[in-house]
Order: C-alpha cells, then structure tokens, then sequence
C-alpha cells in the first residue's frame, strides 16, 4: 500500500559516529519471561540478500517483536526469501494460523550503500499493508531495523513503537562506576563518564540530546548535565549539601531538583543553564524525588511530611499539595503515565520492595514486580514497559516489566552489577 523511499540524514549518522569514540561497554543479555493472553501471529522470512551483510536485519526485527510478548513469531518452513505478493503461499501461511507477514530484500548500491525494503502483508486479505525503503550504511543496519520494528508494530497494535529509542544505566564494577548508554535492548553499549566514585539518577532529556545524572566524584553529591551528541558535560548545580534527584520539565528548559542547602531537603527548580535558582517547597520535612506531569503543570514527589515516605502531587500554579499513596508506610520514586492518570513507583509491603502502579483517581494500587528489592523503575517513552533495577541472587540486574504486569525481562551483565536504569524519548526521523 505504502512505498515511500528513506534517507537517513546525517544527523543520525553523526550520532554514530560520535559515539564510536567512546569507549565501548559490555553487552546485556536480555531474557523474555511471559507473554500476553492474546497473541497476534506473525511470520517473519529471512530478507533477500542479508546474508551478505554482517548484521541480520530479520533477526532483529523478530527479536524486536517478540520481546513485548505481543506477538507469537512463526516459523514457517520454505518461506524462500519472498518479497513480492506472487512469490507468497497466503492459504498455507492461514492454514497455519498466522495473520501478518513480514518480506524484505536488501540492495548493496554502487555508492557502497544499502537499499533495505521490506513489505508487511496482511495475510487473510492476502494485502500489503506496509511497505518502506530506506538508504542506509552498512553501520546502520541495525537502527534502521529498529526502526522497521517501529513501524510494525504501530500498523499493527495502534500503538507507539520504541525500538529505536536509547537507554542509560549505571554499571559498577568494583570500586568504578560508568554511566552507559545503549541501543534499548542492550546493543552498541558505550560508557559516557566513568569515575570511581558512585553515578546516581540519570535522567534523559525531553529531546533526547542530554542526560542529567548525579556524580560523587569531589566526594558529595553534585548534579551534571552531559551532551550526547557533542561530548560535554557541564555542572549544574554544586550547593552547600546535597545536589541530588533531577527531573526534566516537559519544555526541556529546566529542572527540577532536591537541595540540602538550606537545611532539610526542598524541591527546587532551575534553568538548564544553571541560572534563576527557584524554590518549589517550604517545610521542616524530607521533600525529594520530583517528576513533571506531562503538561507541566504539575509534580509529583516524596515527602515524609505523613511520617514515612509517602507521594504528593503539587499543583504548580496554586502551589496546593495533595497526598496520593495510603497503602503502607513507604512509597518512593514516582513515575507519571504521560496521560497523567496513574504512576507507577517502589512500594514496600511484608519487607520488600516492588514496583506498582496506582491509579490516581480511584487510588487503586496494583503490584507488578515480586522481587526483594526493586527499585528505580523508568518507564518507556510508550508507557508500556516499565525498566527498573533488581536482585537475583547476590547480583545487581535491571528488569522490565509490563504495565499489566504479565510480560517480563531480565536484563543481565557477565561482569558488574547494573543499577539506576532510564529510558530516552522517541527519536523522531525526518
């Protein structure tokens, strides 16, 4: 139906190369545990040529796929490579159960670029339903996989696909500690800052272009702004006491953040730039972990103001507070769904500690996660999976969860312990 040719432009391809020079990290190793109660079957061929090309475009759309449980992969046998409707048996593919297939061909051109295609064919209409090109270097198989993945997965399920997005988390091997960021499931690894002091709570740009993070390395806790594409950091806030917990606000100009410097913990915001220093909170109580509401116009955070850590939201015209969680006497580290009716967060109940979800009109709290000790969860810029940081056994892992708590992920490292995930917006591609 759809036939439209894509370059990617060259902003995309100085993101690559720029972080190639970096030093390059450990891979994860992500392990799918669950699946969704209805699954959509696909079958997904091998593309026309890509076994001339060392990344195996197929594979990584099928990996794509099947890690959201969403979708049951079928392997058809002797599929042959087909690419056009003609060169497809519809009534066997049917007779097998499968709704949609995937088809795609790969084109090595005189310039020494990559023609990749692909068709997605709705199966009982025997009808192409998608159907893209993209110009690519070889170096850019993968992402343009990724983005492939996308864009199933939009035609199919109505939904936003963040198979091309990027996360950050925080490896500690020893006594050293290296902010890393990768491909969202776990490729192409590189250490941004490493220092051997802890690296706490990095949080990803609106834009995607920066991260914020809180470094120990002049031995307390101070908060730095690092830029992707260019390389530099810069230190944003280094105040008498404690620098810690930032949160971007949705317009990318400013954040909001903790300080120590008056005393007890208040919430403070502050321009990106480091200027126009402002006060949100005002009490004798603990006030930390912000987080925006997706107009701005609101935030949540952590006070002790109750007696235990609780969850309040802050109206930030009228400056009214109101207290969210009653169920048990600790929840921290709140996440807003961007429709703004639910968060999820780390709720404490019979000693241990789990991610939930709670409904913010009904006040309805519903436990995702049955570890001992989940914490720091960061939602998917679809607000469908949830990332957080874990235990098995004696080793730091990150995990992934469903919003309705039925597909899961362990994300693990041979060597180091994984700690304080966080999930990069959508890259948009012109």
């Amino acid at each position: 139906m759809f036939s439209i040719n894509k370059i990617f432009f060259p902003t995309v391809i100085i993101f690559l190369l720029q972080f190639a020079s970096y030093l390059k990290a450990e891979q994860l190793t992500i392990d799918v545990i669950g699946s969704s109660n209805n699954q959509i079957p696909i079958a997904i061929s091998q593309f026309q040529n890509e076994e001339n090309f060392k990344t195996v475009a197929s594979k990584v759309i099928l990996n794509d796929l099947k890690s959201t449980g969403l979708f049951a992969i079928n392997n058809i046998e002797n599929l042959n490579s087909p690419f056009d409707s003609t060169e497809i048996d519809f009534q066997t593919l049917a007779d097998n159960g499968v709704m949609h297939i995937l088809v795609g061909k790969m084109e090595l051109l005189e310039n020494k670029k990559i023609k990749l295609r692909f068709r997605l064919y709705d199966v009982p209409r025997q009808k192409q339903t998608l159907g893209l090109s993209y110009t690519i270097s070889e170096r850019s198989i993968r992402l343009a996989s990724h983005r492939i993945s996308d864009k199933i997965y939009e035609e199919i399920t109505g939904d936003i696909g963040i198979f091309s997005t990027k996360i950050s988390y925080v490896l500690n091997k020893g006594n050293i500690f290296e902010l890393i960021v990768a491909d969202y499931d776990g490729y192409n690894p590189i250490v941004v800052h490493r220092y051997n002091e802890p690296i706490i709570s990095p949080k990803w740009s609106p834009d995607g272009k920066s991260i914020a993070y809180v470094s120990f390395e002049k031995k307390k806790a101070l908060l730095y702004i690092y830029e992707i594409y260019t390389g530099k950091r810069f230190l944003l806030a280094a105040y008498e006491g404690s620098n810690s917990a930032p949160a971007w606000h949705p317009n990318g100009n400013e954040l909001a953040m903790a300080l120590t410097k008056d005393g007890n913990s208040e919430i403070y915001t502050i321009n990106k730039d480091g200027s126009n220093l402002r006060r949100l909170t005002n009490s004798q109580y603990i006030e930390t972990e912000p987080y925006y509401s997706s107009n701005g116009k609101e935030l949540i955070f952590v006070s002790d103001r109750s007696g235990g850590p609780q969850i309040y939201n802050m109206n930030l015209k009228t400056k009214k507070i109101k207290r969210l969680t009653f169920a048990g006497g600790y929840n921290v580290t709140p996440r807003l769904l961007k429709n703004d009716k639910s968060f999820v967060f780390v709720h404490q109940i019979n000693g241990n500690f789990n991610v939930a979800i709670q409904d913010i009109s009904t006040g309805t709290v519903q436990l995702l996660t049955d570890g001992k000790s989940d914490q720091s969860p960061a939602l998917a810029p679809n607000d469908r999976i949830i990332l957080y940081a874990s235990q098995k056994k004696d080793k730091h892992i990150l995990a992934a969860v469903s919003v309705d708590g039925r597909v899961r992920q362990e994300i693990t490292i041979q060597n180091g312990d994984i700690r304080e995930p966080s999930w990069g917006p959508i890259r948009r591609f012109k």
